[in-house]
């Protein structure tokens, strides 16, 4: 059984330390307190962009992330606690104008170039975090390089993580409960639903099983496990065991 508890977030603003306290989540400007920049970034600047005011010009987008915690359990059973109301977008570009990208680039004006409140994007009325990561000159892209501005990202989630799991459950604005679907149910057929991710290097990776949900540590590339086919129950892919690193 998986458990997700929703805490909706009704302000968002960013600020020295983080937290949340009654609908309104604080973004903290600074990473946690064991991460070291990379001699490759020239600066991380992070903005709240409100939901009215998406016209705002950005380097191309590299992922938008939820923000959700494991409290109980593994990937895939026990309990989560996630948030809503509120996503992070995570960009980047280097000081000489190239965007971090690999087969296409999106550039440009944020409202030009999402398509809100489709699966995987944040709804019309929902806060954006704006992490941006600008590397110095003009480094060559790799796949360790693009992985540390994922890793780097994470830095600044993991203290409202950290936060969200203390949080008593009973104070949920919703709770959703899915019971274990690999068993057969009524005895009809399961479905298997196979799905082919990337995993070229580069900006074409996948990570499985990282230790926070949709989170970018402690998890495996797909890439070095050769690309061989992975079984997820449908919990463990609910509960963020693939992490899209395109």
């Amino acid at each position: 059984m998986l458990t997700i508890k929703s805490f909706h977030m009704q302000s968002v603003e960013t600020g020295k330390k983080a937290a949340i306290e009654q609908g309104k989540l604080i973004f903290p400007l600074e990473p946690k307190t064991d991460y070291l920049l990379p001699e490759t970034f020239e600066k991380i600047s992070v903005q709240v962009i409100p939901p009215n005011a998406r016209h705002v010009e950005i380097h191309s987008i590299m992922d938008i992330v939820p923000i959700s915690t494991k409290v109980l359990g593994d990937c895939g059973n026990g309990v989560t606690h996630t948030l809503t109301g509120v996503y992070v977008l995570v960009t980047g570009g280097d000081q000489m104008g190239r965007q971090m990208h690999e087969f296409g680039s999106s550039e440009g004006y944020l409202d030009e170039k999402v398509i809100f409140g489709r699966a995987g994007t944040p709804g019309e009325n929902d806060f954006i975090i704006h992490i941006d990561i600008l590397l110095k000159g003009a480094p060559v892209f790799t796949r360790s390089l693009a992985f540390s501005m994922f890793q780097a990202s994470d830095a600044f989630i993991q203290p409202i993580r950290d936060i969200l799991k203390m949080i008593n459950g009973k104070t949920a604005t919703e709770r959703h409960d899915f019971p274990d679907p690999t068993r057969k149910p009524n005895g009809k057929e399961r479905i298997a639903l196979v799905k082919l991710v990337a995993g070229q290097g580069a900006m074409y990776d996948n990570l499985l099983f990282p230790s926070e949900p949709s989170g970018a540590e402690d998890g495996f590339s797909n890439i070095d496990l050769a690309n061989m086919p992975v079984v997820l129950s449908p919990n463990e892919y609910r509960d963020g065991a693939l992490r899209s690193l395109t």
